[in-house]
């Protein structure tokens, strides 16, 4: 059942990044899911996305997602590896291009953050998702 939820959202940011690189405004992409939202709600958050609504289509629900026209590279990190507070440089340099440049969605005690936030509240967990 986990790796099934684990596809979901990567089918879902291959569906941001491939809309993104043929120039939609838009994507349409289901079902729901919580995890979703959260990502979804983080990338909005730090200027990936435009905006998006869960519309409820009796099916599970389906995401309507609009792009920014920001996002260079998205996707899930498998295996979720085990980030310590100490750790995060480490990872940025192997999923990120650049210092400062992007963000890496970390699964911890407090909820998901980005990297930036887990530093400064000095937490680990596990990687989630990367996005420049």
């Amino acid at each position: 059942m986990n790796e099934m939820l684990n596809d979901v959202l990567a089918n879902m940011l291959s569906s941001i990044k491939n809309s993104e690189k043929a120039g939609k405004n838009e994507v349409i992409f289901g079902p729901v899911s919580k995890l979703g939202t959260t990502i979804m709600r983080i990338m909005k958050d730090n200027g990936y996305l435009r905006d998006f609504e869960a519309i409820e289509n009796g099916k599970g629900g389906i995401y309507r997602i609009l792009l920014s026209k920001k996002i260079n590279d998205c996707n899930v990190i498998k295996p979720r590896f085990p980030v310590t507070k100490d750790d995060f440089v480490r990872w940025e340099r192997r999923f990120l291009p650049a210092e400062g440049f992007g963000i890496l969605i970390v699964s911890t005690p407090k909820g998901m953050l980005i990297h930036s936030e887990a530093k400064k509240k000095k937490l680990g967990g596990r990687l989630i998702a990367y996005v420049y």
